[in-house]
């Protein structure tokens, strides 16, 4: 079985004791940031100073164009849930169980990324029938643009949020690991 100890000493590479880890653990949620849902931060802002006026109207456009990539049924949904928590778990018990630095370190990457997914899939369906509201004129667009900002504001908390988390619990963990293993062993 080479080609398995192979994977498994590709697994067992230091990570946390790289600068690149780091760096994509930084650049990754630097990236996620700088849009909600695949609309432009600016834009958000923009409809935020103006919700009533061509703001509003922009974010309205913007939401009708990205919302219908994040629609998920429900055999796309059990598909997705069930290959994430195949990868993960493989990942955590090569990592945690077996102590394999980069599988940890994987873990510590995906599992807040499946957190993150899993909020933008439920607002996507929280504001989906806004957007469908005021396409079909049963809402106005001022008062859509208005639910939809809330929507938006609390979902980019919760991320800043799990942001912070994910970097402070991951950092910790990176520095117990680097104390526990001071060689790189």
């Amino acid at each position: 079985m080479p080609q398995f100890n192979g994977f498994l000493s590709l697994l067992d590479s230091a990570s946390f004791m790289t600068i690149w880890y780091w760096v994509v653990l930084i650049g990754l949620w630097s990236v996620l940031g700088r849009s909600t849902l695949g609309v432009p931060g600016d834009v958000i802002a923009r409809a935020r100073r103006d919700p009533t006026g061509e703001a509003g109207l922009i974010l309205l456009d913007w939401l009708s164009l990205c919302l219908p990539r994040w629609q998920l049924g429900p055999r796309e949904g059990a598909v997705v849930l069930g290959l994430s928590l195949f990868a993960v778990t493989s990942l955590g018990i090569l990592g945690f169980g077996y102590g394999l630095e980069m599988a940890q370190a994987a873990v510590l990457l995906i599992v807040p990324l499946c957190v993150l997914f899993a909020m933008r899939v439920r607002l996507a369906r929280k504001l989906w029938p806004l957007v469908e509201a005021a396409r079909r004129g049963d809402a106005t667009p001022a008062d859509t643009v208005t639910a939809a900002l809330r929507r938006i504001v609390l979902h980019r908390r919760l991320f800043t949020v799990l942001s912070i988390l994910s970097v402070t619990i991951t950092a910790m963990w990176g520095t117990l690991w680097g104390l526990m293993h001071p060689n790189g062993l």
